[in-house]
């Protein structure tokens, strides 16, 4: 009988450390999801920042940003030349806004993260103070 008490406190036991490691592993769950969401409201913080300062002073930019804005202000320029000449190519063509757009989405491979594939593992988001 002592044998099957024994056996019996030893599942009540094991079941005890399951529902709180269960429980532990849930609460590191929420909080890891909670940080992903932190980090996602702290790079659009970034962004927000850098279109604000783009805005503001994009063209007399200091030194240490003057690379990066003449980057957006080239990459802007090729926007509107790429949109130039899909809108000739599209009357050319006899081709509607709702056509171009369906094939885009069936034959354009899904965007990479700015950067290649390594950009998110070495862009790192610098620590607070």
């Amino acid at each position: 009988m002592a044998f099957f008490d024994e056996l019996k406190d030893r599942a009540m036991d094991l079941g005890r450390a399951g529902v709180a490691k269960s429980k532990q592993l849930a609460e590191i769950t929420k909080l890891s999801l909670n940080n992903a969401g932190e980090e996602d409201a702290i790079r659009k913080a970034y962004i927000e920042i850098g279109k604000l300062y783009y805005a503001e002073r994009g063209m007399a930019a200091e030194p240490a940003y003057v690379a990066l804005c003449e980057r957006i202000t080239a990459a802007k320029i090729n926007i509107e030349e790429n949109k130039n000449r899909i809108a000739e190519l599209k009357q050319e063509g006899n081709i509607s806004d709702d056509e171009a757009a369906s094939y885009v989405e069936t034959n354009v491979p899904p965007e990479e993260p700015v950067g290649g594939e390594d950009a998110q593992h070495s862009e790192e988001i610098p620590p607070q103070e």
